[in-house]
């Protein structure tokens, strides 16, 4: 398997193939799958900095939905809800990738409750039954249309709490919980933690008229480039 060729074209993950991308630490293969750690109960990206783990105490799956639904949390070091769009989808069926564009297109609402309410519609929308679609979504996906969906929610609420400073209350609304109590249940059983504590050790602050952003990026990044472009 090489860097050009995405781990997730084929049905099962090739399980050697990963281990040796995520032994070495392989950056090329980040947002290509997921390393689920069972001792420690989270998951990583394949460059994550931290101690390798056993062997046997590692498991790989295509989606970080896939890991958040089977009790994972994803690790604070690599940070891999924080990962930017990648050929992650790559290799599924025609049909799952178009539902995919059209959960990030908000076809279940975004203000939809986090549950399969919205997935007969979505399934309407590609013209199959829902049930067919849950069929699709664990072969290719190991997670539910609403776990990808709740799964997105969350991570987006992350980063608005990393790079703003809008209320908890506001952030919810704009990450599509229905519910204050909805998004506090939800962010603490992916970070453990509530979303007040997420943001207690780095909370921006104003600072005349400049705004510092922190955008997370896949290397390589022309920095000198893109701000060359920018001016």
């Amino acid at each position: 398997m090489n860097a050009t060729t995405p781990v997730s074209q084929s049905r099962a993950l090739d399980l050697e193939s990963c281990w040796k991308a995520f032994e070495s630490r392989d950056k090329r293969f980040d947002g290509r799958f997921f390393t689920t750690v069972r001792t420690t109960r989270i998951y990583c990206r394949p460059g994550c900095p931290a101690r390798l783990p056993r062997r046997d105490n590692v498991r790989f799956v295509p989606t970080a939905a896939a890991a958040e639904e089977a009790g994972y949390r994803p690790c604070k070091r690599c940070r891999p809800d924080a990962a930017p769009g990648t050929p992650l989808w790559s290799g599924t069926t025609a049909s799952v990738a178009r539902a995919l564009r059209l959960i990030e297109d908000g076809v279940l609402g975004e203000r939809a409750a986090l549950d399969e309410r919205g997935v007969p519609a979505l399934a309407d929308r590609l013209g199959m039954t829902d049930r067919h679609l849950r069929r699709l979504f664990a072969e290719h996906l190991g997670a539910s249309p609403a776990q990808i969906v709740r799964t997105r929610r969350v991570h987006f609420a992350r980063r608005l709490l990393d790079e703003t400073a809008l209320p908890v209350t506001r952030i919810a609304y704009e990450a599509g919980f229905g519910s204050l109590r909805a998004f506090h249940t939800a962010y603490k059983e992916s970070f453990g933690e509530p979303p007040k504590a997420s943001r207690a050790a780095e909370t921006p602050k104003e600072a005349g008229r400049l705004l510092t952003l922190r955008l997370p990026y896949r290397p390589p990044f022309d920095w000198n480039a893109i701000l060359g472009f920018l001016a």
